[in-house]
Formats: C-alpha cells, sequence, structure tokens
C-alpha cells in the first residue's frame, strides 16, 4: 500500500484542489479500494516520519500517476520512521503536449499549496525530503522556497526548469535546503528540444524566469553550483544503460533505466555517496 497525497479534482485535467486528500492505496488500483486518511488523523500520520514526497511531472493522468508513485515507492521500500507519499497533481489537459505553457502556473499554484500542507501538517515529522521528475521540480522547489524549515533532501531528475533557477529564481529554494541532487541528460530530447521551444512561450504568459536557458535537466547547474548541490549530476555512459531520456526516469519505463534512478534517489534521501552516475 502507498500513501498518495492528491491535488487533483478530476482524473485528467483540472484544477489544483486548494484542499488536498490523503489516500492510502494500491498504486494500479486508483480510488478502487483506496481509504481517505480522516483529516483528524493527519498530523498522527507524519508526527515523528522521515517524510519522502515524490512528484511526476507533466503530461501524467491520475491512474498513470498513481501506478508510477505506487511502483517507486515499492521499489524503494523505505522502512519506518521513512514514509514514502506520492504527490498527484493536475499537470495534465484533455489536449495534451499543447498546454504546456500553462503548467508552470499549476506546479507553482500547487507547490504552494504543498508548502502549506507541510507547515500545517507535518510539524512533527522528523525531517521532510522530496524527490521528482520533470515539471515537478518547480512544484518542489516552489514549496521547498516557503517551508517554514529546511528540506533534508531535494533530488531534481529530468528537472524542466532553468539551468540557474538555484541561483535565480529558485534561490530561496536553494537555500532552505540541506542538500540538493540533480540528475541530468543531454540525450533528454524533451529536454533539448521541446523545452527550448515551450519554456518562451510560458515565459510570454508568466514572466517569472529568464527566457531561453537550457534546462536543469538537460545540462545540470552553472559552475560553481550552488553549495548544497552534490556532484556528480550529468549522465554520461553510454550503451546499454546510457542515452537516458525523458521518459526513462520512473517506472513503469525502461526496466533496465528507472530502477538506477531509483537508487539514485534512495541515495539522495538516505545522504549516502552517490555510485552512479560516474563524474
Amino acid at each position: 500500500m502507498t500513501l498518495f497525497l492528491n491535488f487533483r479534482t478530476r482524473s485528467v485535467g483540472g484544477a489544483v484542489n486548494p484542499n488536498p486528500q490523503l489516500y492510502d492505496g494500491l498504486g494500479d488500483r486508483v480510488q478502487l479500494g483506496w481509504s481517505l486518511i480522516a483529516p483528524s488523523q493527519l498530523r498522527a500520520s507524519f508526527a515523528g516520519k522521515s517524510v519522502l514526497f515524490a512528484v511526476h511531472g507533466f503530461n501524467v493522468t491520475q491512474s498513470s500517476g498513481a501506478v508510477a508513485m505506487g511502483l517507486l515507492d515499492n521499489y524503494l521500500a523505505l522502512a519506518a520512521p521513512d514514509l514514502f507519499v506520492g504527490v498527484l497533481w493536475p499537470g495534465d489537459s484533455v489536449i495534451p503536449i499543447v498546454d504546456y505553457p500553462f503548467e508552470g502556473s499549476v506546479a507553482i499554484d500547487c507547490g504552494r499549496r504543498l508548502a502549506d500542507f507541510c507547515n500545517d501538517v507535518c510539524g512533527s515529522a522528523q525531517a521532510i525530503s522530496f524527490v521528482s521528475h520533470s515539471l515537478g521540480a518547480r512544484l518542489i522547489l516552489e514549496a521547498v522556497s516557503r517551508l517554514n524549515r529546511k528540506a533534508r533532501s531535494v533530488c531534481l531528475t529530468a528537472a524542466a526548469v532553468n539551468r540557474d533557477c538555484l541561483t535565480s529564481e529558485y534561490a530561496n529554494a536553494a537555500r532552505n535546503s540541506e542538500q540538493i541532487s540533480i540528475l541530468a541528460s543531454r540525450e533528454d530530447l524533451v529536454l533539448k528540444l521541446a523545452y527550448a521551444v515551450g519554456d518562451p512561450l510560458a515565459e510570454l504568459l508568466h514572466d517569472d524566469h529568464t527566457p531561453f536557458q537550457a534546462a536543469l535537466g538537460s545540462e545540470g547547474p552553472p559552475t560553481p553550483a550552488p553549495v548544497q548541490v552534490r556532484a556528480p549530476w550529468q549522465i554520461r555512459d553510454a550503451g546499454e544503460y546510457g542515452d537516458y531520456g525523458h521518459s526513462d526516469y520512473l517506472p513503469p519505463s525502461s526496466p533496465a533505466k528507472w530502477p538506477r534512478v531509483a537508487d539514485f534517489m534512495k541515495r539522495a534521501f538516505r545522504d549516502q555517496p552517490q555510485v552512479w552516475p560516474t563524474p
């Protein structure tokens, strides 16, 4: 069973729910057999726990997000007092892909709501950490920048945000993190090509960051990186496990690839030295 913090109002698209609900359920059976955690039990669910919030990216439906988070939870197999929570958010649309310029605002809105949830409900947690894929990076950086405590660990994989965001737009999030881990791949064509087109369009609508920057999940951060950022971050190896594309970071994608990413996430969460990717 996996804990899901659901910010969705619809299974596809829809607005951000300002009052997210916490469920206990199976990732492959969305809403079927899910058990709602009563609001009166929320604080007790997090008390004394080291919480890892995992956030999927853009263009992921509720059912697909639940499957990915459920499989990731099963693989990580965190033991008490560690607690995995899959975050489901409406970064998709009934007309997929073309909505990308608008979804940054949704990620920001949801990130602020996630910060509110953490500040209100997780005050008795031992620690709060985050891991994300794709546009989920903007969501968790927004949340971390508004936390009333430092995030213990922030892990960003294939991050669809500007590569300089940790020293510009989200410098506050970097300062409010004890350590930051990043996975980037120059073979990620979504970030290499589509991000280069979609992000300037988003900038025309929102004016919240520098346009025409490469993505953090493609090039990694500019050096010198903030002191909180741990190396290595660039996936350089080729061959059987190389050439990481945008969909290779989370299950149920290529079974030869995503477990390596999950191991990276787990080591980041536990503040252990990374054994992959090679520097």
